[in-house]
């Protein structure tokens, strides 16, 4: 059976680009809808999920809903309303992020360290109940009731035709050429909730409705996602996030081609201004080498991140995602969230089914050179997940050299302390396109991309290092002002240098 699984939308393009949704819009009145975005995070373990859902979109403001397919009956109590902040903290934790290091004084010796948090989730049963339809047009209410601002039914149809022709007769304006897109759901016995929202219990501002996000839970065996009903509200490409939360296990998809996004590329000072242009360029880019290919941006435990733009999840953020329904009881286990990101029109053909796969570890400072500090690119198979797309500024070191045996390319933060920490690219529904070129930006090639970097700046070594200059006092004195300082620096260095052995902690 066709299931539902995740979509999450929250990069894009311009404003002639639609964003992805797993079901469609259908309004009360006469005017066609469009998606503006959508967030979804989807939870799994063994066959249930819970999926958290946050709609945010332009459109008249009378009745109108949601129609989206899944895999059984949903009753009252698989329904719930969330509050919003949850769908930012998820997007915050898995999004591409730019960091900014300073080469620390040669001289100096880093220290490191790492904490780790579990989680408890326990689970609950879902109720059961029926309730007839209405006509011979072969539509059953399976379940009927209200959720925050929500009017729910539950539908199931003998065919498409039947289910096209019930929507318009309760005044639910049908995106054109919906009908066979309902049609190989309806042939696969799926259901279709439909939510439809009472307009007066909802805020709108410049025809943007803020509802309440939806969460509901279903069993089934198969983890596959719908994507193609979506196609009734698009208006062009359309990008689509999965966000998948499961415990000790990251996912790709198992249909379409698998590519993990270039990563740990250093780039230019100017990135830092325009990081959704730079980060949406080398997107379509692995696209463009990569046509058709689903694209991982992270998986990484998700109560753990190195470097933190934020926040990391912890067990509120877990429960109201649907840890309470779908975690078994008494169980600790360590979520791991996986990003996945894909961009279609509408030539596209399946939707799309998940897997389970193997650890991949990328994005960490993890040095492959110490003679030039270079550091190890795109994503290796390891025991654990550490995958990020990460993006690199560094401040080469300017200072006196007062050792004779300086350790160069140790990152760290700024000589003054002034840092405010990485950097997300989150709310990129808006973020331009076009107008950054990867080789002007980025300091070494990217060969998976065939990029070839402009002039890049010499590499950080004895050559070009400052000369050393002994002077009468080397390194952290003590009984001195400043050498209280320099052994203040030493011990609240939030930044590492690399491991002899491993990857390396950062910021």
């Amino acid at each position: 059976m066709k299931a539902l699984v995740a979509a999450a939308v929250v990069l894009g393009a311009a404003t002639q680009t639609a964003h992805a949704f797993c079901g469609f819009y259908v309004a009360g009145g006469d005017q066609q809808m469009f998606n503006d975005a959508t967030q979804v995070v989807l939870m799994r373990d063994g066959t249930r999920t819970a999926l958290s859902m946050q709609n945010n979109y332009k459109g008249p403001p009378d009745a109108f809903a949601m129609v989206i397919p899944v895999p059984v009956v949903l009753h009252e109590g698989d329904v719930k309303t969330l509050p919003k902040d949850v769908f930012a903290h998820v997007e915050q934790m898995g999004a591409p992020r730019l960091v900014e290091y300073w080469e620390q004084d040669p001289c100096r010796v880093m220290l490191e360290d790492r904490n780790l948090e579990l989680v408890r989730a326990p689970a609950t049963p879902s109720p059961v109940r029926h309730e007839s339809a209405r006509g011979d047009l072969g539509v059953t209410i399976e379940a009927k009731f209200v959720v925050g601002e929500y009017q729910i039914v539950i539908l199931s149809a003998k065919d498409s035709t039947g289910l096209d022709t019930w929507l318009r007769q309760e005044k639910y304006n049908i995106p054109p050429g919906a009908e066979p897109l309902l049609r190989p759901y309806v042939e696969n016995g799926s259901k279709f909730f439909v939510a439809k929202v009472d307009p007066a219990k909802v805020t709108f501002v410049d025809g943007r409705a803020a509802l309440s996000p939806l969460r509901f839970h279903y069993d089934d065996d198969r983890f596959e996602l719908p994507i193609r009903l979506g196609l009734a509200n698009s208006s062009g490409t359309q990008d689509l996030i999965v966000n998948i939360l499961a415990p000790d296990q990251r996912y790709e998809v198992a249909n379409y081609p698998d590519v993990t996004i270039p990563t740990n590329l250093d780039v230019k000072d100017s990135v830092k201004d325009r990081f959704g242009a730079f980060y949406t360029a080398l997107f379509d880019a692995t696209l463009e080498k990569n046509p058709g290919a689903v694209v991982t941006e992270y998986a990484w435990q998700a109560t753990t991140c190195d470097p933190c733009p934020g926040p990391t999840l912890g067990p509120a953020d877990f429960q109201l995602l649907g840890a309470d329904v779908v975690a078994k009881p008494q169980a600790y286990p360590n979520w791991v969230l996986t990003r996945l990101h894909m961009r279609y029109g509408k030539d596209l053909k399946d939707d799309l089914e998940f897997r389970a796969a193997e650890p991949i570890v990328g994005g960490r400072e993890h040095v492959v050179d110490p003679a030039t500090g270079r550091i190890e690119n795109g994503a290796r198979a390891d025991s654990y997940n550490n995958f990020q797309g990460r993006y690199i500024i560094r401040h080469p070191w300017t200072g006196a050299v007062t050792c004779q045996d300086p350790h160069w390319h140790v990152w760290g933060g700024p000589p003054n302390g002034a840092y405010n920490g990485p950097i997300s690219a989150t709310g990129l529904a808006f973020a331009p396109r076009g107008q950054v070129k990867l080789p002007a930006v980025v300091n070494s090639d990217v060969p998976e991309l065939g990029i070839v970097a402009g002039k890049a700046p010499p590499p950080r070594g004895p050559e070009t290092a400052p000369a050393y200059a002994p002077t009468k006092t080397t390194g952290c004195q003590t009984g001195d002002p400043a050498g209280l300082a320099c052994g203040l620096a030493l011990i609240g260095l939030a930044f590492s240098r690399s491991r002899r052995r491993g990857a390396r902690q950062e910021p």
